[in-house]
């Protein structure tokens, strides 16, 4: 348990003999359990009637608590005792296999949070409570506390007004000794095996757990997405700085922003932003705030009760359990989108304050106002990534299988007059082949995969020169930026994202939702990329592009491909046969040369006829349907498109690029995908 628990020692019970118990895992935080073991004995509730370890426990760690047998084998140490629970506290890449032995050796059981270290463990331990018929109560200690259910009902009687979201801040210090206190800590995995040491997933699960507790939220069906950042100062595998989004079925987002490089310890805190209030739960306290426009504060420190005595009185007298296993289903599926997550990215030291010792070793390691960072993010409910911190690059990596194939900048760092705006840039093939460019000396304003369109109601959203009539491309002050609002969903395959597009005075002209997913084919990929961009100004926005307004051919203005201006033997062909530039094909093709491998990119738009094709070959390579070929296109209220892109090694043939384009015909290859297998 993390923090200080307040439990009145019970009086004896004279009519009952204690229960036997066996303790599992005896180090570590095995101490904090004994203490409380032998603060329940002397009540009479439990007897330690053994303890398993792979080290002998010393007598005088045991003083109080008689003379349990000690045995490495735990089933056959319940049985040998009779032990009626089983309170599970051994490292978390343990706990499926060792709770599992537990239930099927008869005992009832006290697991010690988090639950296993994949969803899949949790799984088999929830199979075998259920098999077997016994209690299993997860150690998330906060879970006892009487302020969460009295949350609750401040919640349902609406004391706060509607919950608009609640944010979880904590920042702990942490020496680097921490970090190697065993052999599994700070890591995600070792020797295949899956560990999970992270501070999301072991010293802070409390905050999560917590948080969806007050949110009521406990059955795994109710997450719909988690949103992940891991960071680590530390030289370690797993984290140690981290943030998430939790994504409810019905309830409001869940925001939880820790680290354990703080130079202090911070009590961390829940907060249930309100529309007429807040509520603030310090859980490691027990301590609840209300707070309430234009009404008086109030503060109220609330009871726990300790977990083991609750699992007793449930084998006992039938008590209902404070945390079942089945309630922290929710949980598990939080820290399987952070298992599943991409590995934490190291912060670089220019980031840090380094405490050294007299060798030069460092012994702690310090992100300056880390703990105001963690509270901006409970307040605002945000990623670190959406708070302009340095080291947290706002990149999200896209997946086919375990293979990194792109990656999305979101919230780039760009001079005005290229157009800000977020971008794929680099996109890969399945064979490591770079398929785009970001930058190029010959267009500087061309961002890898983009939306960009030269002109919305008089505003630039290209990039560079602005087209004038009879005069020609013109710097002008007209230069519009794309900004990221949020992610209503984000995972290793894609993500659904809102953004407002803002012109040079920052007035927001449209809100635009996009969605892309990496979608794995048979020997290549394919990135499907829809947008809507809605008005916001009320009137009738008109599109255009140089084309328009009289510059012959360049038509350019919608999602736009730029590909390596390196790449050698370029080539790009169409359906028919024809010229692609200004084709109304339903699909076209570019190809080319790269030091790594040849390339193909098949692009095929969601519907035929649709948007003439933009193509440059000679020039430089770059591709994209034109929403405003050869007039103004008129946006009335929405205007949606959907291209999807095949990501190929080598060169396809014609009929090679037909077959694939028929595969993702209708602009849906999830479905094409899997009925191919």
């Amino acid at each position: 348990m993390n923090g200080t628990a307040r439990h009145e020692t019970p009086a004896p019970l004279l009519t009952r003999a204690p229960v036997p118990v066996v303790l599992a895992g005896a180090y570590g935080h095995g101490w904090w359990h004994l203490d409380n073991l032998r603060r329940l004995t002397e009540a009479g509730i439990v007897r330690l009637a053994g303890v398993c370890d792979v080290r002998p426990v010393e007598p005088e760690r045991l003083r109080g608590l008689g003379r349990p047998e000690q045995s490495g084998d735990l089933g056959r140490l319940i049985e040998r005792t009779g032990a009626r629970v089983t309170v599970l506290v051994t490292p978390i890449h343990t706990h499926a296999d060792l709770a599992v032995r537990a239930l099927e050796a008869g005992s009832h059981l006290l697991l010690e949070k988090p639950p296993a270290a994949t969803f899949a463990g949790f799984q088999r331990i929830a199979a075998a409570a259920a098999r077997t018929g016994l209690g299993c109560q997860v150690g998330f200690q906060s879970l006892g506390s009487a302020a969460i259910p009295a949350i609750r009902q401040l919640i349902a009687d609406g004391v706060v007004g509607r919950v608009k979201g609640i944010g979880v801040a904590g920042a702990w210090e942490r020496d680097t000794a921490y970090f190697t206190r065993s052999a599994w800590a700070g890591r995600r995995r070792a020797g295949g095996v899956e560990v999970m040491d992270g501070a999301l997933t072991n010293p802070f699960a409390h905050a999560v757990a917590t948080a969806l507790a007050v949110a009521g939220r406990g059955s795994a069906d109710e997450v719909t997405g988690v949103d992940v950042e891991l960071y680590h100062a530390n030289a370690i595998e797993a984290d140690d700085t981290s943030c998430l989004r939790v994504r409810l079925a019905d309830g409001p987002p869940i925001t939880v922003a820790v680290s354990l490089t703080a130079s202090r310890r911070h009590e961390p805190y829940v907060i249930v932003h309100g529309t007429e209030g807040r509520i603030t739960l310090t859980y490691t306290l027990d301590r609840v705030r209300v707070e309430r426009v234009c009404r008086e504060v109030t503060t109220v420190a609330y009871a726990r009760t300790d977990l083991l005595e609750n699992l007793v009185a449930h084998v006992t007298d039938g008590e209902p359990l404070l945390v079942p296993l089945a309630g922290t289903g929710a949980f598990m599926r939080v820290l399987e989108a952070i298992r599943l997550a991409p590995d934490p990215v190291a912060i670089p030291d220019e980031h840090q304050e380094i405490d050294r010792d007299e060798h030069g070793t460092a012994v702690r390691r310090v992100l300056p106002g880390i703990a105001n960072l963690t509270a901006r993010s409970a307040e605002h409910l945000s990623l670190y990534s959406e708070l302009d911190v340095p080291w947290a690059a706002p990149r999200t990596v896209l997946r086919v299988g375990d293979r990194p194939v792109a990656e999305y900048s979101w919230r780039p760092e760009l001079a005005a007059t290229l157009s800000p705006r977020p971008y794929l840039h680099p996109v890969r093939t399945l064979g490591g082949v770079t398929v785009t460019e970001l930058n190029p000396a010959d267009h500087v304003h061309h961002l890898g995969v983009s939306v960009a369109i030269a002109d919305v109601g008089g505003r630039n959203f290209w990039g560079g020169r602005t087209y004038v009539r009879d005069v020609g491309p013109t710097w002008l002050d007209d230069h519009g930026v794309q900004r990221h609002v949020t992610f209503t969903r984000r995972d290793d395959h894609g993500f659904t994202e809102v953004l407002r597009w803002a012109g040079p005075d920052g007035v927001d002209i449209l809100e635009e939702q996009r969605t892309v997913t990496a979608v794995p084919l048979a020997g290549c990929w394919a990135l499907d990329f829809r947008f809507t961009l809605s008005d916001l100004t009320g009137e009738r926005l008109l599109v255009q592009s140089s084309a328009t307004k009289g510059r012959a051919g360049a038509g350019y203005g919608g999602f736009f491909w730029r590909a390596p201006g390196s790449s050698t033997g370029r080539d790009c062909f169409v359906q028919d046969g024809g010229e692609p530039h200004g084709s109304r094909s339903p699909w076209l093709a570019l190809s080319g040369s790269a030091p790594e491998g040849d390339w193909t990119l098949l692009f095929v738009q969601d519907e035929d006829p649709g948007d003439a094709w933009f193509a440059r070959v000679e020039e430089y390579p770059g591709v994209g349907p034109a929403l405003a070929w050869d007039r103004p296109l008129v946006v009335e209220r929405t205007l949606t498109r959907r291209v999807v892109t095949v990501v190929a090694d080598g060169r396809l043939t014609r009929g090679q690029a037909e077959a694939l384009a028929l595969r993702t015909s209708g602009g849906n290859p999830t479905r094409k995908a899997s009925d191919h297998g």
